[in-house]
């Protein structure tokens, strides 16, 4: 790094020959790729952690929140497939912040997305250790202590995304319509045994219903879990600079994924719950997909080998949300928000491999000290929260960036515009205050939702000691700059800084 120079409250420093070319992407993604990418990133939550939004609210609680979330999700996902066409970088959230609030506000944006991204790997391997387990201790009756499952998976996938983006694909797109398919068995098995009794039987507390066993208070402490049905669909436009057409796969991938997951969100929370052992049993359940598949088949042979393959759904998942973090931390490194060393990529494969590993670390450390802590139990809802945390702020901040970019940056160009506007925006980014407020329902919960926000605080502490003094123009940055005139790596490149006199 060179020249520096100021701008407001932070400073940029001119990008040294070959900067660029140590953190370049390589496009190969398509619409149907990019909709696999979304799908598998969330499918997850389909098959662990909805069912804990059952011991908080009851079924009529878990199904009403679920409801509030969708609508959630409606808004965002809108707002997303107009912004991200208009600032196609990898950055996503942050970029979309970035352009409408200023440097402060792409970084608290990114880093809230940040948090998010990295816990949820560990959530979704944590369920995958437990599916695993009853797995291998159903067929061959050993017991492999948790924390070698999780390092298995981490290894292997972490593995897989830095290989590179072709093969991150294929595998998003075998794995996405695998998991479906055992999403629609499972579907097609539970009809016949379906019992409308079993979604009520959480016995009620004094002056509730069985609809509502907890009250009111109940939908409120559900909506994190009813978040886990959507949970990282938002992470397309963080593959912008990977796609072949990011103006128009993004929003189709987006939206396509959206409904994808809406239907099978309500099903699984219908048929799921309305097969022994009901809700009552499965509202503290790792593997509630599993215990349906036991009810329809047996606890034998077949219901272990479908068990395996509902497995996928968690590995679906937590592949995909490896590519997010990776491309999170990668491109909040190279504009200097993060460390500039973070955001190096592998020479030939052209992926983010110091990111990927790095957030490995972190979230492995987080599973780790959580299980050590808490014995095993309550890990799986805890780091929920955790996750969530970081969603809901991100997914206020974007929604507050969607108002703001159509007030005061009318003219960018807009590849796509949202059908419901800026009341979608302004409906969504209030439920996410809503929700946020909820994590502290819990008393249980509130230690790691305390804990991560410490860790959102140090963070925007250092930003604001050293990383604001360390930008570089990287294309988030430049169309920021030039309100959006110059910034556009899919028409020019990088490291071709169009700022006159650079910045100033």
């Amino acid at each position: 790094m060179a020249e520096r120079r100021q701008r407001g409250f932070v400073t940029y420093r001119e990008a040294s020959e070959g900067y660029f070319d140590k953190r370049g992407l390589r496009r190969h993604a398509g619409a149907w790729s990019l909709w696999a990418l979304g799908v598998a990133a969330v499918i997850s939550g389909d098959f662990s952690g909805w069912n804990f939004g059952l011991g908080a609210g009851g079924f009529g609680g878990l199904l009403i929140a679920t409801l509030f979330i969708t609508v959630m999700y409606v808004g965002l996902c809108y707002s997303i497939a107009e912004m991200s066409p208009a600032m196609p970088h990898t950055g996503g959230a942050y970029s979309f912040g970035r352009s409408a609030m200023g440097p402060w506000g792409g970084f608290i944006t990114g880093l809230a997305e940040n948090i998010e991204y990295v816990v949820t790997p560990a959530v979704v391997v944590f369920f995958a250790g437990a599916y695993a387990q009853s797995v291998v201790e159903s067929l061959l009756g050993w017991t492999i202590p948790q924390p070698w499952y999780w390092l298995f998976f981490y290894i292997v996938f972490v593995g897989l995304n830095i290989v590179g983006i072709e093969a991150t694909l294929r595998f998003s797109v075998v794995i996405c319509f695998l998991s479906l398919g055992v999403l629609a068995i499972f579907f097609i098995a539970a009809i016949p045994h379906f019992d409308s009794g079993l979604l009520t039987n959480i016995p009620p507390e004094e002056g509730n219903s069985s609809f509502l066993p907890f009250g009111i208070p109940g939908i409120f402490k559900a909506l994190p879990f009813a978040i886990w049905f959507y949970l990282a669909i938002e992470e397309l436009p963080l593959a912008a600079e990977e796609s072949h057409d990011p103006k128009r796969d993004i929003p189709r991938g987006t939206l396509l994924g959206l409904f994808t997951l809406v239907v099978a969100a309500f099903l699984v929370l219908f048929l799921n719950t309305g097969v022994e052992p009901g809700a009552n049993g499965l509202a503290a359940s790792g593997e509630p997909l599993l215990d349906g598949f036991r009810t329809i088949l047996g606890s034998d042979t077949a219901a272990a080998l479908l068990g395996l393959f509902a497995l996928t759904g968690l590995i679906a998942s937590f592949h995909t949300i490896i590519f997010a973090y990776g491309r999170n931390i990668f491109s909040l490194s190279r504009a200097g928000y993060f460390p500039h060393w973070m955001s190096v990529t592998h020479g030939t494969r052209k992926t983010p491999h110091v990111a990927l590993l790095l957030g490995a670390v972190v979230g492995y450390a987080l599973c780790w000290i959580l299980y050590k802590n808490a014995a095993g139990t309550g890990v799986g809802d805890a780091l929920l929260t955790m996750a969530v945390f970081g969603a809901v702020i991100s997914y206020f901040m974007q929604m507050l960036s969607f108002v703001l970019l159509r007030r005061n940056l009318p003219g960018i160009e807009r590849p796509y515009r949202s059908p419901i506007g800026n009341v979608g925006a302004l409906v969504a980014g209030a439920i996410a205050l809503v929700s946020l407020v909820s994590l502290y329902l819990d008393k249980a919960y509130r230690p790691g939702v305390i804990g991560v926000g410490i860790w959102f605080v140090l963070g925007i502490l250092y930003f604001a000691i050293a990383g604001r003094h360390r930008l570089v123009l990287s294309p988030e940055e430049e169309f920021a700059v030039t309100r959006g005139e110059h910034g556009h790596p899919e028409r020019e490149g990088y490291g071709k800084t169009e700022v006159e006199g650079t910045v100033g």
